[in-house]
């Protein structure tokens, strides 16, 4: 009988031993890749979906998501090593190329595909027509950023030039333009969600309009990481947008409300309703999309709208900066 229970508790402690032993083993084997994202917003939903479904995890990844607000804080962070990957408008890497560089910072993949911002107004406006915002005061985005630029470019497309037809304001920080707002500054106000609703909801404002269903397909938001990096670490990039694809797959093939279960951890001081809402405002304009390919076309529209805002230092040829193949490939598997 004792030699019988020295053999279980040998067996039992042999067990243990290697069952530990694997679960440090598949600890020490994880990945990490440090992503910049250029703000904490839902425009970003299938990035935080793939993180709280684990889909990086099964795909031996662990992500350090860290907010660097601000499209020149985000490049700064990659440029300077502080990050593998930023998640941050495609503006950004025609800026450095611009500034000559021996490691140029390549897309490889798109997360939105259109615009992110909403028109708000201060008062309730029934029957809104762009023309209303001549003579207003306009509370924009920073010069020289995606949300600015397309800003500009969808007034233009109504008829109205941003610079005499309107008082612009861009010298306020990103992170305070919603404070701004709120304070009193402005008729109108360019906002991303979930602020945009809250502001709804909370009186401070009204939804009027969307920019992105004015502006088309452009490669809003995209992963980019260093020439030098993307060589080095090819299935590392493989799996990285391999988890987002399924992010993405399960972002679509869910209701608003279940994924915003899934994402309220990144935005614990809003409301579950808000965060569904502002997805499904999200989704229906085509933001987020299955395909995670940035096309030639996107590429095209993106700099029409720069050197419509005066912001296109030079026109880069799509291969130039674009490296998709690793993405096709990624998704086909």
């Amino acid at each position: 009988m004792k030699r019988w229970l020295k053999i279980s508790f040998s067996l039992l402690f042999t067990f243990i031993l290697l069952f530990s032993l694997g679960a440090c083993s598949k600890k020490e084997g994880m990945k990490t890749v440090r992503v910049a994202e250029v703000t904490r917003s839902v425009f970003y939903t299938p990035q935080y979906v793939a993180i709280q479904k684990g889909f990086f995890k099964d795909e031996g990844l662990k992500v350090d998501l860290k907010t660097t607000a601000g499209g020149d804080k985000t490049m700064t962070t990659l440029l300077s090593d502080g990050a593998d990957i930023a998640l941050v408008g495609s503006e950004t890497s025609i800026y450095v190329h611009a500034q000559g560089s021996d490691d140029p910072v390549i897309n490889f993949a798109q997360l939105t595909r259109t615009d992110g911002t909403f028109l708000v107004s201060r008062k309730k406006m029934d029957n809104f027509s762009w023309d209303q915002l001549k003579g207003s005061t306009f509370l924009g985005q920073r010069k020289g950023g995606m949300p600015q630029m397309v800003g500009e470019f969808v007034l233009k497309k109504h008829g109205i030039d941003p610079h005499k037809d309107l008082k612009l304001i861009q010298n306020i920080d990103y992170a305070n333009i919603a404070n701004a707002f709120a304070s009193g500054t402005g008729d109108f106000v360019q906002l991303f969600e979930p602020t945009a609703s809250v502001f709804e909801k909370e009186g401070k404002g009204y939804i009027v309009a969307s920019f992105g269903k004015e502006s088309g397909n452009v490669p809003y938001t995209d992963y980019m990481a260093k020439q030098s990096y993307m060589k080095e670490n090819k299935d590392t990039i493989e799996k990285f947008v391999r988890a987002l694809y399924k992010a993405a797959k399960w972002v679509e093939d869910h209701d608003s409300t279940q994924v915003a279960k899934v994402v309220q951890p990144f935005f614990e001081d809003t409301d579950i309703d808000i965060l569904a809402s502002s997805i499904e405002r999200y989704r229906n304009q085509g933001s987020f999309g299955t395909d995670l390919v940035l096309n030639e076309e996107g590429w095209n529209n993106l700099q029409d709208i720069m050197s419509n805002a005066g912001e296109l230092p030079k026109k880069v040829d799509y291969k130039t900066l674009v490296n998709t193949s690793i993405t096709k490939k990624a998704i086909r598997e």
